[in-house]
């Protein structure tokens, strides 16, 4: 039996779908809006007759079978045509209305009987009106009776009903629209409204023929049934032709910027061949297959005229850095200078120490450049890009500063590239002429996000880890396990392995009802881990106060580093085997993810332990937080928890998607219509 209820996608997004004079005609244009509708729509962002269009239903109720009285069943949603047969509308009595009632009947004999508790003074029912009556029924008194019904007249058999007697559209709209009289119930009339004077000027961005080659509905057959469906099927085909209008407007949003930058002259390298052949001797490892695959794209791109706009990414230890390294050696050799530029000063000195210990056998020496280096340090560094002889900088946001420039800087690589803008991006590639760009990210994306957020970009892959890697055990557990979790980890210090234990926030965290990392730190030091090293971590810390900590802990001189996601990226110690998440259902499914990465770095078993604490309402959000900590303790698979982190949180948040520049969507999803993304961009390509 089909549902009663089927949901719809809401959505106030930036793609217009509609195109053309339609988006000009004021809203105020059609019937029954009028100046003070059109003042409540205007504040609401609704100022044309297309923005009201693509106010689509958030979801829709099923009013579409017909049943007689005498068949309903107890507790059933059901629609029913019948006579008015009586009504009692009481007047006031001591400021109260009573209840107002009203008996309907049909062929069937049986009566239904009706009921408004309040608001019975906007019923405007008479004796021998005959009208379509839906809601659902209870059986009171051994009687049946519906509470406060939907209904519509009907005048006769040819008149469409909007209310009752098919699939009813429900709209979203705020607390201030709904006291002013706009609630779904007026939006369909106006919806009703502006399709019966205006569906003949509804213009798209989908060619004719597109369409008609992939069986899809006209736009305006679209707009009719998204909002007013015959049956199911009318509904489900409508969304089908809206959702790749807007998916295929957004893609040829994206093939415009691709055009942008290939018809741009960038800075062509050669492959490199002497550094590049000295950094593979000196390796301890053989580069994956997937690593060879992915230089071998980069290295096509740096020889094209156009400068290189590249995305490289994978899982938590895919080995993202040494490619990336081995590619900016093209750069190094040729003459050009490379700049990496990463979003914390702890990753920016990871990234320093790991490429400074590569190129030492070069004879190549990078440099750290981050915010808050004494003066003579900085004036010496900034002297050394602006000369050349600086053949690599690592560094954050610090290399932006509008002193910094370089002498001839050919190659850009930004890691954890959604911590940055794009803006950011562009600043640093206008600081080398046509310079190449790759960004990189630890977070895998799934196909549909890389269509569409980095659509402009061309995309590689690092899908397989380096041998040897070990899996990370991830376990679930309550608070009331803490005392065991922290006697497993004083065994892994005991066995010489060290710790970490991450909280969500640093401090004043009462009000969230939160153990903070302060408050944690100070716990533990006193009580479950009094007999081990134990230091703090955090984001509020100067630059020399983490540097100091990290330093400390890389070289075994702390045992656990109670931090807060400070530690997510950067923090690279193989000889620690735990990780304790407190509070873990505060956290996203790629954050989660990355924090598991810092664990099972080395040749020992790892574990990564989420502590979840249910919050006291937890009914509103259980089944979202229970399924993301389920799903990291099912799979470490990025790219499997990536696709279901798109499917929970959406592609608004993940990847830092909104900074990314990625346009909102209506109707369309990035999950479910994943096939039709990649239709929409294989049609506008080929329409180039």
């Amino acid at each position: 039996m089909r549902q009663e209820e089927e949901e719809g996608e809401a959505g106030g997004g930036r793609i217009p779908i509609l195109v053309g004079a339609i988006n000009q005609i004021p809203v105020e244009s059609v019937a029954g809006v009028g100046s003070r509708r059109g003042g409540i729509l205007r504040e609401a962002g609704v100022e044309s007759v297309a923005s009201l269009l693509l106010q689509f239903p958030r979801r829709y109720l099923d009013r579409s079978q017909v049943v007689r009285i005498v068949d309903v069943e107890d507790g059933r949603l059901v629609t029913v045509i019948g006579t008015v047969t009586q009504v009692i509308a009481p007047p006031p009595r001591r400021g109260r209305r009573p209840p107002t009632t009203a008996s309907v009947d049909d062929d069937s004999g049986v009566p239904l009987n009706c009921v408004w508790f309040r608001g019975g003074q906007y019923v405007r029912l008479q004796t021998g009106d005959t009208i379509a009556l839906s809601g659902r029924v209870e059986f009171f008194r051994g009687q049946r009776q519906v509470a406060h019904p939907e209904y519509e007249f009907v005048a006769d058999e040819s008149g469409e009903m909007l209310h009752a007697g098919r699939i009813v559209p429900l709209y979203s709209s705020s607390a201030e629209m709904k006291e002013r009289g706009l609630r779904s119930r007026s939006f369909r009339r106006l919806i009703r409204a502006a399709l019966d004077s205006y569906g003949g000027q509804l213009l798209g961005s989908v060619p004719a023929d597109v369409a008609e080659r992939h069986n899809m509905v006209s736009l305006r057959c679209a707009l009719q049934d998204i909002h007013f469906p015959e049956s199911w099927e009318c509904m489900a085909a409508a969304r089908r032709r809206l959702a790749f209008e807007e998916l295929y407007q957004m893609q040829e949003a994206l093939a415009q910027r691709r055009r942008q930058i290939e018809s741009l002259t960038g800075v062509s390298l050669p492959p490199g061949k002497e550094l590049i052949r000295k950094l593979r001797e000196h390796l301890p490892f053989a580069l994956t297959a997937a690593q060879e695959r992915v230089l071998t794209e980069i290295h096509a791109d740096l020889q094209a005229p156009p400068p290189m706009r590249r995305l490289l990414h994978g899982d938590v230890g895919s080995g993202k850095t040494i490619v990336a390294l081995a590619a900016a050696l093209s750069a190094m050799e040729s003459g050009y200078q490379v700049a990496l530029m990463a979003p914390t000063e702890i990753l920016a000195e990871q990234h320093f120490y790991t490429i400074q210990g590569l190129l030492k056998p070069l004879g190549i020496s990078p440099i750290l450049f981050t915010g808050g280096q004494r003066t003579a340090v900085r004036r010496e560094r900034l002297t050394g890009l602006q000369t050349g002889s600086i053949a690599i900088a690592v560094g954050t946001h610090a290399l932006l500063q509008e002193d910094v420039s370089f002498a001839n800087l050919g190659f850009i690589i930004v890691d954890e590239q959604h911590r940055f803008g794009v803006t950011q991006r562009q600043q640093l590639t206008e600081k080398g002429a046509g310079a190449n760009l790759l960004i990189m990210t630890a977070t895998p994306i799934p196909r549909s996000l890389a269509l569409s957020v980095y659509g402009d970009l061309q995309v590689s892959v690092l899908d397989e880890l380096p041998p040897g890697r070990k899996s990370v055990r991830t376990a679930l557990r309550g608070p009331d396990r803490r005392g065991a979790i922290f006697d497993f980890v004083r065994e892994q210090i005991r066995e010489g392995r060290q710790a970490y234990v991450v909280y969500p926030v640093i401090d004043e965290a009462k009000a969230l009802d939160l153990t903070s990392a302060v408050e944690g730190h100070r716990e533990l030091c006193s009580g479950a881990l009094r007999d081990c090293r134990v230091e703090l971590l955090h984001g509020r810390m100067t630059a020399e106060e983490k540097s100091e900590v990290t330093k400390r802990f890389s070289a075994g001189e702390v045992d656990v580093l109670v931090a807060t996601t400070v530690i997510e990226v950067g923090v690279d110690v193989p000889n620690v085997t735990v990780l304790v998440v407190e509070h873990a259902e505060r956290f996203g499914l790629a954050q989660l993810h990355q924090l598991r990465g810092r664990v099972g770095r080395g040749a020992e078993m790892s574990y990564c332990i989420l502590v979840a604490y249910p919050p006291d309402d937890a009914g509103r959000d259980e089944g979202v937080w229970q399924q993301r900590l389920q799903a990291i303790c099912d799979t470490d698979d990025g790219f499997e928890l990536a696709r279901k982190d798109l499917e929970l949180r959406g592609p608004g948040e993940l990847l830092g998607a909104r900074q990314a520049g990625v346009p909102g969507l209506r109707i369309a999803n990035l999950l479910r219509d994943e096939e039709l993304l990649a239709l929409a961009r294989s049609e506008v390509e080929a329409a180039a």
